[in-house]
């Protein structure tokens, strides 16, 4: 496997330990919940016609074929895939003679696989291949071309999404889950562009990574200001990075990603550090809307959450990270 990019410059990109995840100036905020619109039927009611973004000539080629959407490995590619009972007793026995940490053992699979396919597949596309129900938003909805770099592009905004949420767990802990994000993350692309996009050179490889690199350092920046600041700084970041500044961008379409960026922070800014740490979050579906949760739907969520936790008793299932918050 290639390794163009030292482990160094892979750390997270942030030196803020905590985040706040919502602005007292969100969309959420703006409406009331009779008037909140899914981003999909917001984006829809665009009525501009379309002028189609030229951005390939600096683009690696198209994929020629299809590797797995996380690896060959059965247990990643496998949802349903179940270790034989010799196997999970011992594995227990040694988290418990050993007292592992596994709040730190966790991040690997559940940041670096789960996490990652989530953040991975929402705007996947094959040459060829009809688009997922996600990716359809992208490519077909807000207009934007099929290319590496804009998958890319919607990849990183998702990986930044859950890396807020991140750093508002423990330091130790949510660094740990930011690192293995972000390092599944590149040395996928690595494997991408060496297997699907039949690339052969070591050096353009490693050429692409580095551009890649800088640009997810100003994506993550300009997402950062945004998320201390307000939707038109959040509308600025999204149309520089992921409208790829395109002055004939339909401003209904910024506008619509504003509101499903916004949405994902606020279900994440609802669920527990534990609920995030064992891998229970999922992006919500551009089709769906979010309504700002009551006090008391809140305590149900967080009843139900404690009941199910409850339930954890084996040694693989240890965690300090809270129920609360």
């Amino acid at each position: 496997m290639h390794r163009p990019i030292s482990g160094a410059s892979l750390r997270c990109f942030t030196t803020t330990p905590r985040a706040h995840l919502q602005s007292n100036t969100t969309i959420l905020n703006k409406f009331k919940n009779d008037d909140i619109e899914a981003p999909l039927d917001l984006a829809k009611e665009s009525t501009l016609p379309h002028i189609e973004q030229n951005l390939l000539k600096n683009d690696p080629r198209q994929a020629k074929m299809k590797r797995p959407l996380l690896s060959d490995h059965k247990i990643e590619n496998d949802p349903n895939y179940r270790m034989s009972l010799w196997k999970q007793n011992i594995g227990q026995m040694i988290i418990r003679t050993f007292l592992m940490d596994m709040d730190k053992s966790r991040a690997g699979p559940i940041a670096g696989s789960l996490y990652y396919g989530e953040c991975k597949k929402q705007a996947l596309y094959y040459p060829n291949e009809e688009l997922s129900d996600t990716a359809k938003y992208y490519y077909s909805t807000l207009n934007l071309p099929r290319s590496f770099s804009q998958w890319f592009q919607i990849t990183t905004l998702h990986y930044w999404i859950l890396s807020v949420r991140f750093r508002a767990m423990p330091l130790k802990y949510g660094k740990n889950y930011q690192q293995k994000l972000v390092d599944r993350y590149f040395s996928d692309m690595e494997l991408r562009m060496s297997q699907e996009l039949g690339i052969n050179s070591n050096r353009i490889i490693e050429g692409y990574l580095k551009d890649y690199h800088t640009q997810m350092l100003g994506s993550v920046l300009s997402y950062d200001e945004a998320l201390v600041s307000d939707d038109i700084t959040l509308a600025g970041a999204l149309w520089r990075n992921v409208f790829n500044g395109d002055p004939n961008v339909d401003m209904r379409h910024i506008e619509s990603l504003v509101g499903y960026v916004r949405s994902q922070l606020y279900v994440l800014s609802k669920m527990s550090d534990r609920e995030v740490g064992f891998g229970k979050f999922r992006f919500v579906p551009p089709n769906q809307v979010v309504r700002p949760l009551t006090a008391a739907q809140l305590k149900e969520l967080r009843d139900k959450a404690k009941e199910e936790f409850e339930k954890h008793d084996l040694p693989s299932q240890r965690s300090v990270l809270s129920l609360d918050e």
